[in-house]
């Protein structure tokens, strides 16, 4: 069935026709594990124009090989930042939070030895409010944050969320599920109605650029006790999903969980893990 024409944007003269984004969305999902369907097709197309104007050329062709051949990919990067989605907000499906601190915690120092660091991962963090997060709850809600050491690795595929992140500052939207002590005790007003984050935890956190379906890239990723890894599988095919899983599980250490956004399931991909039934959350574990 042929594509409506409605379908393709315009800008000028300049419009994406239906090969050229098949090739396109072939080519960003070989190199992502992101597949665009056909509803997205405005979306992809817009953007493409967008970059295609940008870079003062000519056409789809041009462009496409400028960007595929290009030695430094930062082109490939500037199309990546995009046409990835960044909705997040702080303690965002808080219930998995509560469940970090009051079991998941205890299980992981169980595997541990006296002394040991725990490592969490949270991706795709987008602009830090998951990380931090994260590293708010342990602070306030988890006892044994004194005593025992914890580093937060975070990661996304969109650099300039990565540098919004690390500035560490924040619309009243992503703060408005904070309560008011929170942000009044680690956030200082800025200018613009923005609040930013104290430098304390803006240090707590490590940002990274990684792609999650590159095994380049995630090859050290390794030795973790939690991933936060939500709402990210839901924009993968079944062979991507397959392959990010396992990425995952060879990040973990024995015993490790995986943390997946509420309308994900581990079990519909690989049976590798065991699903956990806590109080406050579902979640996937890997053999001790």
């Amino acid at each position: 069935m042929a594509r409506a024409a409605a379908t393709q944007p315009r800008c000028g003269e300049l419009h994406i026709t239906d090969a050229e984004f098949d090739r396109f969305r072939d080519f960003f999902y070989r190199k992502t594990g992101i597949r665009f369907e056909d509803s997205k097709r405005y979306f992809v197309d817009k953007r493409l124009i967008q970059r295609i104007e940008g870079t003062g050329h000519r056409g789809f062709r041009d462009y496409f090989a400028f960007m595929r051949f290009q030695a430094s990919g930062e082109e490939f990067q500037e199309l990546v930042n995009l046409m990835t989605v960044n909705e997040t907000y702080f303690f965002r499906e808080e219930y998995q939070l509560r469940c970090m601190v009051s079991d998941l915690l205890g299980e992981v120092l169980h595997y541990k030895r006296a002394g040991e660091t725990v490592r969490i991962w949270s991706m795709p963090c987008s602009t830090g409010e998951e990380p931090y997060s994260i590293a708010l709850y342990l602070l306030e809600y988890w006892d044994l944050i004194d005593r025992v050491d914890v580093e937060i690795v975070a990661s996304d595929i969109d650099t300039r969320a990565l540098e919004r992140a690390k500035q560490g500052l924040f619309s009243k939207r992503s703060v408005s599920h904070l309560p008011r002590w929170i942000l009044g005790k680690y956030f200082e007003p800025a200018p613009g109605g923005y609040h930013r984050l104290c430098d304390d935890l803006r240090a707590s956190v490590n940002f990274r650029r990684i792609n999650l379906c590159d095994l380049n890239e995630t090859k050290g990723m390794r030795n973790f006790d939690l991933i936060f890894c939500r709402n990210l599988l839901i924009y993968f095919d079944e062979a991507s999903q397959r392959l990010a899983v396992q990425t995952l599980y060879d990040a973990l250490n024995p015993g490790g969980f995986v943390l997946l956004g509420h309308s994900e399931s581990m079990s519909r991909i690989t049976s590798v893990f065991k699903v956990r039934r806590f109080r406050d959350a579902v979640v996937y574990q890997r053999s001790a």
